[in-house]
C-alpha cells in the first residue's frame, strides 16, 4: 500500500482531480495550503499589484494499492504539469498497514469494498 501527497497550483486542482478519477482514484482529501519558495505570486487589488511571500497551493491526499501507483503518479505530472516554477512536487510513502474502523478489516482489504 502506498500514501501519495502531492503539492499543486489551485489552478490545476480540477484537472489533476479529472486525471485521477480517470485512473481510478475515486477518493481523496485535499486541504488549500500556503507556502514559501522560490516563486513568487502577486495579486492585484483595486488596481495595484501587489507581491506576497507566501504561496498558495492545494495538498492531495491519498492511499492505495500498490498497482495503481504508476497510473496516478502519470496522471498526477501530466495534469499539473505548466512548465514553470512553482509547478509543485509529489511524495510517496509506503504504508505499513491499514484498518477498516467499522468492520476490523486490515491491510488492502480496508481500503475498498469487496468485490472491488
Amino acid at each position: 500500500m502506498k500514501k501519495v501527497e502531492a503539492i499543486i497550483r489551485k489552478t490545476k486542482f480540477d484537472d489533476v482531480k479529472e486525471a485521477l478519477n480517470e485512473a481510478g482514484i475515486e477518493f481523496f482529501s485535499f486541504w488549500e495550503v500556503r507556502g514559501v519558495g522560490k516563486a513568487t505570486e502577486s495579486r492585484i487589488y483595486r488596481g495595484v499589484k501587489y507581491d506576497t511571500s507566501t504561496i498558495e497551493r492545494i495538498m492531495i491526499s491519498f492511499y492505495m494499492r500498490d498497482q495503481y501507483l504508476e497510473p496516478a503518479i502519470k496522471a498526477i505530472l501530466s495534469s499539473a504539469k505548466t512548465g514553470s516554477i512553482g509547478d509543485g512536487k509529489v511524495f510517496v510513502s509506503d504504508i505499513q498497514e491499514a484498518y477498516r474502523i467499522r468492520t476490523g478489516e486490515q491491510g488492502e482489504k480496508s481500503l475498498y469494498i469487496e468485490g472491488e
